[in-house]
């Protein structure tokens, strides 16, 4: 199908765009992603927002089938008209095999809200995820950064084949944990961490220069249906398609979370169950009717403007088994231990503790709600 030309249920296909100028201070990412609704928010941010080069996609499972995954990153990389993008395909099944988690009843049994788009015209290349992401990392030494918003069994699978990789890499900001909070796979755990533990645990103990952004943060971004209304009204790019893919994810959250503003408020309240933590985050909610949260544009959001963020550093470790599978817990340096313990000897990595809501929201908007 030629660029702009009408595909099913009435969506185009933009045509490409000019070739962009790529400065030496544009930030160059690799995301590797589980698209999924809000991946797929994120990465059409990605692809609009200035001093942004996307290197690349890997998939990975998680929101769907790693299969469905590289579908979907194919599509949106065409549908940004950006085609030459390269997309990766990544592991079926955790580092530890077994069944994926796939949280389809989210996301919709293709990942993008069980809404139709024709089959991408474009392929997936031959090298794995670990592969591409060794490579390209290793081409270009501190230069790019990944952005990981699913499980991370890729980026884990990335360090085992090249043991430089976490000190070549230049960051890795990641979606997912839940600190000091509650968690949404389960009541302890994130759902990315949760997918795949023992990976999770290999890269929070890497070494790596490491951003993690957890429920504690991202749930306190969200669109409102007067957003999504405002969003489809709008002159952006990608309004229809992103409007339509939504609206399985927002009947999710109305069902998971209740339609009352007040239900939710109580909600978010409950997954910040510290005290000190209910101090210092300031959380506006008003009476609405339905909230998405923007789990992964947030994520990508602290990857450009981290300066909306505040972060706290500490040491990291990720509980592999028994119930509460998926556990983040950090250590913040509070106390001097008696003994070594499994976090002793491990590098510190960064973790959102408070964040800017109107800026990271102003900033969505800016990139999704405009023509570009």
């Amino acid at each position: 199908m030629a660029a702009g030309e009408e595909g099913m249920n009435g969506h185009q296909i933009p045509p490409s765009p000019e070739t962009t100028k790529i400065t030496d201070q544009d930030i160059k990412v690799i995301i590797d992603t589980d698209p999924g609704i809000d991946d797929s928010v994120a990465i059409m941010m990605a692809f609009q927002a200035p001093g942004v080069q996307v290197v690349g996609l890997t998939t990975i499972f998680g929101n769907c089938t790693t299969s469905y995954a590289t579908r979907n990153a194919l599509l949106l990389c065409e549908r940004a008209g950006r085609p030459d993008v390269p997309v990766a395909e990544g592991s079926h099944e955790p580092l530890k095999g077994g069944k994926p988690h796939v949280a389809d009843f989210v996301h919709g049994s293709n990942g993008l809200g069980n809404t139709s788009f024709p089959d991408p015209t474009t392929n997936k290349i031959e090298q794995s995820a670990a592969e591409f992401l060794v490579d390209k990392v290793s081409e270009s030494p501190g230069e790019i950064s990944l952005l990981a918003l699913g499980p991370l069994t890729n980026v884990a699978l990335a360090m085992k084949r090249d043991p430089s990789f976490a000190s070549k890499v230049k960051k890795i900001v990641v979606l997912g944990g839940a600190f000091f909070a509650a968690g949404n796979a389960t009541p302890s755990a994130e759902a990315n961490i949760h997918s795949d533990p023992e990976a999770a645990d290999i890269v929070f103990t890497s070494g790596a220069d490491i951003y993690v952004v957890g429920l504690n943060i991202t749930t306190q971004i969200y669109f409102t249906d007067k957003d999504m209304l405002e969003l489809s009204n709008s002159k952006g790019k990608h309004a229809q398609f992103l409007c339509d893919i939504c609206k399985f994810y927002r009947d999710w959250h109305v069902h998971s979370y209740g339609v009352d503003g007040t239900h939710l408020k109580l909600i978010i309240s409950n997954l910040l169950i510290s005290s000190d933590l209910g101090e210092m985050f300031h959380i506006m909610v008003s009476v609405i009717s339905s909230a998405l949260f923007l789990h992964d544009p947030a994520s990508f959001t602290a990857l450009v403007h981290p300066e909306y963020f505040t972060f706290k550093k500490g040491v990291v470790r990720v509980e592999t088994q028994g119930i509460c599978k998926g556990h983040t817990s950090m250590d913040l340096g509070l106390k001097k231990w008696n003994s070594e313990n499994p976090w002793t000897g491990y590098s510190p990595i960064s973790v959102a503790w408070t964040v800017d809501v109107p800026k990271v929201l102003a900033y969505a908007k800016e990139l999704l709600f405009t023509a570009q």
